[in-house]
């Protein structure tokens, strides 16, 4: 296989993979959860969920630092990712909040994967020497 389609087949894989992370712990999570003696609003997304989300991302970006560039993985996983969020974020949100939403899902989407992919990718490199 060629680096190019190594590259390509791995950048869609890391979205596939992303996307899918995103719809298994967040993308059928629609409702908001009131406190019936406090009255609280929270949600759409439980603690848990978002955990969950966290950590499956995190192991998508130290197995795609392992095997490609962090510099594929980082701009691919940020993307999918801010995109599948915000997709959804816009349809059910009436006050634009939605776009402040996506603009930190991406900052903290493309520092988390950057830093765990470069982590991996360091790691690899230290333990194979290649």
């Amino acid at each position: 296989m060629t680096k190019m389609m190594r590259t390509l087949l791995g950048g869609l894989l890391l979205a596939a993979a992303t996307i899918g992370a995103w719809w298994a712990w967040l993308g059928w999570e629609t409702g908001y959860s009131v406190n019936p003696e406090t009255g609280e609003i929270s949600g759409p997304y439980a603690a848990w969920q978002v955990v969950g989300c966290v950590l499956t991302l995190a192991v998508v970006a130290a197995g795609g630092g392992w095997w490609l560039s962090p510099w594929l993985v980082a701009p691919v996983m940020t993307v999918a990712f801010t995109v599948s969020w915000a997709v959804r974020a816009a349809s059910t949100d009436g006050s634009g909040l939605w776009a402040v939403g996506a603009a930190l899902v991406l900052i903290g989407t493309a520092a988390g994967s950057g830093v765990v992919s470069l982590g991996a990718h360091l790691l690899r490199r230290r333990l194979t020497g290649s």
